[in-house]
């Protein structure tokens, strides 16, 4: 079992100790918190975003927008840091994105909807992600 927090878990049920039954959901069984309901959703502080299960970094706070979705929004992630898999789930064909690091599910990118610069929009659940504040340029 993994004997501390910067120690990935390498089973499921050393996960399950690790995260809260929602996080476990969203990030080990690629669930969806419901819109507007993540904590993230309208936070407007300077910082890093990171994996919320192995603490990587994935987005700087100046790449998240406002897009409405009901979801944090952010035009593009720290190069390297998320990884694109076909999602072909509920009927749909989307792009998943998960941490490179523990391949937790963090959400889904999409493109072509004018947002931004980068044409991309990373959908992330709020329960994929933690804030720290004290990591941004100054």
């Amino acid at each position: 079992m993994a004997s501390d927090e910067t120690t990935l878990p390498t089973t499921e049920d050393e996960w399950r100790v690790r995260l809260s039954p929602a996080e476990f959901r969203v990030l080990r069984e690629a669930g969806t918190e419901p819109a507007f309901s993540g904590e993230y959703v309208d936070t407007k502080t300077p910082g890093m975003y990171q994996c919320r299960a192995c603490g990587a970094e994935l987005y700087p706070s100046d790449t998240k927008f406002e897009s409405h979705c009901g979801w944090p929004s952010f035009d593009d992630a720290i190069p390297g840091a998320v990884t694109e898999i076909e999602d072909r789930s509920h009927g749909m064909v989307r792009t998943e994105i998960r941490c490179t690091r523990c391949g937790s599910h963090l959400g889904h990118v999409f493109r072509g909807e004018g947002f931004t610069p980068k044409n991309t929009r990373h959908c992330v659940n709020s329960l994929s992600i933690r804030l720290d504040p004290e990591q941004h340029d100054a």
